[in-house]
């Protein structure tokens, strides 16, 4: 190899500090003058969000966004961790890193889902990462590394099919080995937690455990009745027949984005070119986190607020990741290996956290099936989809609680 091949090939696997983010001024004035151009729909026919987000609340989002809500104070945010660029498997990936001041800190590695961004996590980091100025104790500390999925966020953009789930466990035990990490763990939810499961029956060197808040547990009978419309099994316990209303509803009412993105991801240039109309698409995700990001733009105190909402719109707008970030539904349905919450079979230790308004509350006799390794299963009292984001000290305690065996 020439001096300058070896030049070339040692670039490609550097650890390139991200630099600053300045989002020119003139994207934002062009983003408010799209918003305030929004052309709108008729209301809804019906009282409740059934057909949808509804237009009050749109327009409700549209109102602040385009007069008060301010990019900067996230993009300060952002600016102040440490974050940088690293090329695997022939992509760029971003990723905060964030080191503890605490000697033996847990490293683990955290995934973000769709709709979501490393957003979702900015509130863990401090509590995770300095835990002595947070109530817990100095053997509580995690070393943190908070990648973007590809085409996601800073991520690149996959020029080619391929970027599954699989795919990219391999490419974040690379991440680990490349930090320089000999033992840590893994978490994830939605996306996060196809990855981090993934990398579970991967079983790289190095990874202990993981930690889901959206588990795959749902049992081969269970899916298979779901999917073909019949009655639930007659044998199944309260809180078995909790998740199975709970799935049956996901199954018939809430799979419209996924459907659309498993198979025509390309043909959302709508989502592209109107702010209002991301946003629309993007809060839409489940019910019970659009109820409650409803209530957050009719002035109620929820667990996320106005700007925790746009500061993740934002960031999908500024950074035209509507259309690469839809492509992994159509990558993981084009390379199927199973329904998202069929049991995978990992051996190694797993932590559940069941949040309640989660897209289905997972039952520990379902969990305790599916990961013959159960080190720790919570169920919370409160929560929805975005448990690290909207309900951070409970997520804090969990992640605590969760990895406490394996330190």
């Amino acid at each position: 190899m020439t001096e300058g091949a070896q030049q070339r090939s040692s670039d490609q696997t550097a650890l390139r500090p991200f630099p600053k983010l300045k989002v020119p001024e003139a994207e934002l004035t062009d983003l408010r003058r799209r918003i305030r151009a929004t052309r709108w729909p008729e209301r809804e026919t019906v009282s409740d969000s059934s057909q949808g987000v509804q237009l009050a609340t749109t327009q409700a989002l549209a109102r602040y966004w385009g007069t008060d809500y301010d990019w900067r104070k996230v993009e300060a945010k952002l600016n102040a961790l440490p974050q940088f660029i690293t090329e695997i498997d022939g992509l760029d990936i971003h990723f905060i890193h964030v080191r503890s001041k605490h000697q033996n800190a847990l490293p683990m590695i955290v995934t973000h889902g769709w709709p979501g961004s490393v957003i979702e996590q900015l509130k863990i980091i401090e509590p995770l990462t300095n835990p002595t100025a947070h109530g817990a104790s100095a053997s509580d500390a995690f070393d943190l590394v908070i990648p973007s999925l590809p085409g996601y966020g800073f991520s690149g953009k996959p020029t080619t099919p391929g970027w599954i789930p699989s795919r990219i466990a391999r490419a974040w035990a690379t991440l680990m080995q490349r930090l320089g990490y000999t033992r840590y763990v893994a978490q994830g939810g939605d996306w996060g937690n196809a990855v981090t499961e993934n990398m579970a029956l991967q079983e790289p060197p190095g990874l202990l455990g993981i930690h889901t808040n959206m588990p795959a547990t749902v049992p081969a009978n269970i899916s298979k009745a779901l999917a073909f419309n019949e009655a639930p099994p007659a044998d199944l316990t309260p809180e078995e027949q909790g998740a199975w209303n709970q799935l049956d509803y996901f199954n018939k009412a809430g799979l419209g984005y996924a459907i659309e993105m498993n198979n025509r991801p390309q043909t959302l240039y709508g989502i592209v070119d109107s702010p209002v109309g991301l946003a629309a698409w993007m809060i839409d995700h489940d019910a019970r986190s659009q109820e409650m990001i409803a209530r957050v733009f009719e002035g109620k105190t929820e667990g996320l607020t106005r700007d925790d909402v746009l500061d993740n719109v934002t960031l999908y707008w500024l950074t035209n990741t509507a259309i690469s970030s839809a492509q992994l539904y159509w990558d993981n349905a084009h390379h199927p290996t199973g329904g998202f919450f069929d049991p995978r079979g990992i051996k190694i230790p797993v932590a559940v956290s069941v949040f309640p308004d989660e897209i289905y509350a997972a039952p520990r006799s379902w969990a305790e099936k599916a990961y013959p390794k159960l080190i720790h299963y919570n169920k919370l009292d409160k929560g929805t989809h975005f448990a690290a984001w909207e309900q951070p000290e409970l997520f804090v305690a969990e992640m605590r609680a969760a990895f406490k065996s394996l330190r």
